[in-house]
């Protein structure tokens, strides 16, 4: 931490970006940083906008993904995508589905990297392409991670377009499907995203417990059964929480439960 008689506006912002990584509540970040918590608030605001931060909802922040671009940009050791293709290949291969591992960028999701399976047809995804977090398995898993409260203030913020007539578009459906979600450990998308396609996804989480995306398994609506998509919803889960494992995530918090701030 720079000194008090040279703390600059930039100085201030640093402290607080750094402290970060231990400290999750403005209290908190108030002290480690010595700032007054009005102005730990209107950095976190300028942070947050600037996607350096994220809200975990009841005044809590974490680390954004501008953090991990940067970090990706600077040490292509550092690229997440790249780290999660050994995982995403032992995960095609034990589905034979095609699998995606995406990141959380503010109030959605973006595909970072994507590996088809052997079939005959290919699926629309597409790195970079934007996922709804309420009608996809991604999105859901990274919903159940967070408390009821941070999911309906997400949602307020976003509104639940339909995608399909499957879509949830209701918070109280959604919230009720999210309890199932973290009973079993992955979600589900049946045709709630794309008409004709099912998938199955699990959150990734990174050393502080907190979802940076997930990892999800995708295939055509008329090929599995329920047994099928059981079997590849569990190994999504595992293939997730062994690559959460490797970015530092608690061993205790690697799989689903609200996270409490």
């Amino acid at each position: 931490m720079a000194s008090e008689r040279h703390r600059t506006a930039a100085d201030k912002t640093l402290d607080v970006l750094e402290a970060l990584a231990e400290h999750r509540s403005v209290a908190a970040l108030s002290e480690a940083t010595s700032l007054p918590k009005p102005t730990v608030h209107r950095i976190l605001q300028t942070l947050v906008e600037r996607g350096f931060a994220r809200s975990l909802g009841r005044g809590s922040y974490a680390s954004g993904p501008r953090v991990l671009t940067l970090v990706g940009s600077h040490r292509h050791e550092g690229d997440l995508p790249d780290q999660a293709r050994p995982v995403l290949e032992e995960l095609r291969e034990e589905t034979d589905w095609t699998v995606h591992f995406a990141l959380l960028s503010g109030d959605e999701a973006v595909y970072a990297a994507k590996l088809e399976a052997d079939r005959p047809y290919r699926l629309a995804s597409r790195v970079g392409m934007s996922l709804a977090l309420h009608s996809t398995s991604v999105g859901k898993s990274v919903l159940a991670t967070l408390p009821d409260e941070s999911v309906r203030a997400l949602l307020k913020r976003t509104g639940m377009p339909a995608r399909t007539d499957r879509t949830h578009t209701e918070p109280a459906t959604l919230l009720a499907e999210l309890a199932a979600v973290r009973e079993r450990g992955y979600a589900e998308d049946r045709e709630e995203n794309e008409a004709g396609v099912v998938a199955v996804g699990a959150p990734v989480l990174d050393h502080s417990g907190a979802a940076v995306g997930g990892m999800s398994a995708v295939t055509l609506s008329s090929f599995p059964d329920e047994e099928d998509l059981a079997r590849c919803g569990r190994a999504v889960a595992t293939a997730a929480g062994r690559f959460s494992l490797t970015l530092g995530a608690p061993p205790h918090r690697s799989g689903l439960a609200p996270r409490e701030d």
